[in-house]
């Protein structure tokens, strides 16, 4: 249990991280571009779901911090796969192939970072069929783009008052110092990595869950947020029952990106249904909070809470279809 002090310096350091900060980029780009969540493909979730054909096609796209590709180029290659299969299977699909832009100042430079992005294309069994390079760049950049398919979705517009939030987190691994990064993949073999990924459009098949978002730079608690905004309601995180690494600080673990983290908005009576997919594969998964009506976020603990973000006062992403109401 966190003592109530305590847990309003959480939510206060929360509300003030760069990662949440991060998340007003999109809310930006997304007025210029004249985008939100009611447009003809909605914006703010984790692909652009294309109607075709009895499913969808999926699309998104990742770009990685300067800072990171640098420090940890061969990781930054491996990443630019895994976070697009990530996304493509918060969407309840499965991927097809990716493509990469890189740019680097020679063969040497670009050569761990390609490194990476073969091998996680190996595991994944995603190929990578094309891109651009530019080997005369003053810095390594990578953008890598996915394209997937899902015969039934999950979005993030579909969270509804009532639902319970369950988080599921792969714990076996560590961090990738010096970043935030909870790196539970690289070691694991091809059949598992492939088969957890299989989890989701299996649920979303099953009808067990409607709504889902991948655990992105903004952790659990921002996560939630974006889902929650999207969906218009309110969300409310229980710390106690959250999944976490045995000997990870609390607040190093909300701002934290998992290899393989989701949260998805289910019904009560498919709460049980849905956790013990994830624990058959040997993946931490919990009930973990409450969707509601209004536009509250909030981390709770031992019956105590407090307000990380009010939607209602202002949005975090801008990408919501309709004005959440308190």
């Amino acid at each position: 249990m966190i003592p109530e002090g305590a847990l309003e310096r959480i939510a206060e350091r929360l509300r003030g991280s760069r990662a949440f900060a991060a998340k007003a980029d999109i809310a930006a780009t997304a007025a210029r571009l004249g985008l939100d969540g009611a447009s003809a493909i909605p914006v703010g979730d984790d692909c652009a779901a294309i109607p075709d054909g009895e499913g969808f096609l999926l699309l998104a796209q990742e770009g990685f911090l300067d800072a990171f590709v640098d420090q940890d180029p061969w990781f930054a290659g491996w990443c630019g796969v895994m976070v697009n299969v990530s996304d493509v299977a918060a969407m309840g699909g499965r991927p097809i192939a990716v493509v990469d832009a890189l740019w680097a100042d020679g063969d040497a430079s670009a050569a761990p970072v390609l490194d990476g992005l073969r091998a996680a294309s190996e595991r994944f069994g995603v190929p990578v069929v094309g891109g651009h390079a530019n080997l005369s760049s003053d810095a390594r950049r990578l953008s890598v783009a996915i394209l997937g398919r899902a015969r039934r979705l999950l979005t993030s517009f579909d969270a509804a008052p009532g639902d319970r939030l369950v988080a599921a987190i792969d714990l076996r691994g560590r961090y990738r110092e010096p970043f935030s990064n909870w790196e539970a993949a690289t070691a694991a073999p091809a059949p598992r990595l492939r088969g957890d990924l299989e989890l989701l459009p299996e649920i979303a098949e099953a009808g067990l869950s409607r709504a889902a978002k991948d655990v992105s730079q903004a952790g659990v608690v921002g996560t939630a947020a974006m889902l929650a905004e999207c969906s218009g309601v309110g969300v409310e995180i229980d710390l106690d029952a959250l999944p976490k690494p045995e000997g990870a600080k609390l607040e190093r673990w909300l701002l934290s990106f998992p290899s393989f983290g989701y949260l998805l908005a289910v019904r009560p009576p498919d709460v049980a249904a849905v956790t013990a997919r994830f624990h058959a594969r040997g993946i931490a998964a919990a009930d973990c909070g409450q969707i509601s009506e209004g536009g509250l976020v909030s981390v709770a603990s031992g019956g105590a809470r407090a307000t990380v973000w009010d939607l209602a006062q202002k949005p975090l992403i801008g990408c919501a279809p309709r004005r959440v109401t308190a």
